[in-house]
């Protein structure tokens, strides 16, 4: 019999926050000064999801690091004049908290970014757990974030969902035997997310109302 789900495991970015027009206005302004007409806008989207370092390092090896660092300075100066939030993320997600689901946030960003953009939506508390890229040694799609999660949690792999809107945030939750959800609103489209095979597809946040309501009886 399958346990209810007890544990949501979020994505950040372009899951509970709009922040794809910032990564790609950042990418754009780094790598157009450095390698000018070499990306397009089209390729720059396949660099939302996967860790800076890993893109960087895919791009340009021997300065990546430069680069990392270069991309980290402009995207926090245009950090909050880009972002924007998705409908009913905020409320939903108090709602989840009232009825005593446990909820974490699993990224490929680093922490304080994380926790700033928390600040922003004026949902600084919701979160029991909050794992960025600087805690640990493998990020998503590696299970390590996942599984960190869950111990600090106190879950289990059986009653929690992995909840994205990047392959690598599909195939993290099924590396780490969790059930994952895919979300209708990534700029990568849900058909995309749809090749990956989550087990759900969420049209709007508030279907984890739905998905949970187990759990809360």
């Amino acid at each position: 019999m399958t346990k209810p789900i007890t544990t949501l495991l979020f994505d950040f970015d372009g899951t509970l926050l709009d922040t794809n027009e910032l990564i790609i206005q950042t990418f754009t302004s780094v790598l157009g000064s450095r390698y000018p007409g070499r990306f397009s806008r089209e390729d720059i989207l396949h660099f939302i999801g996967p860790s800076l370092k890993q893109t960087f390092e895919a791009i340009d090896p021997d300065n990546a690091e430069e680069l990392i660092a270069e991309y980290r300075s402009l995207n926090k100066t245009l950090h909050d004049e880009l972002v924007a939030e998705y409908d009913g993320v905020p409320e939903t997600l108090r709602l989840l908290k009232a009825r005593g689901l446990k909820m974490a946030i699993v990224s490929t960003k680093r922490r304080d970014t994380i926790v700033h953009g928390l600040g922003l939506m004026n949902i600084p508390d919701i979160f029991d757990v909050v794992i960025g890229l600087d805690q640990v040694t493998n990020p998503k799609p590696d299970p390590e974030p996942l599984k960190l999660a869950l111990d600090l949690l106190n879950s289990t792999p059986d009653e929690a969902l992995m909840i994205g809107d990047n392959s690598h945030d599909i195939e993290g939750g099924k590396n780490a035997g969790v059930r994952t959800a895919g979300v209708a609103w990534s700029i990568k489209g849900e058909a995309f997310l749809s090749s990956y095979e989550p087990d759900f597809m969420l049209q709007h946040i508030s279907d984890l109302l739905e998905l949970t309501k187990e759990a809360v009886q």
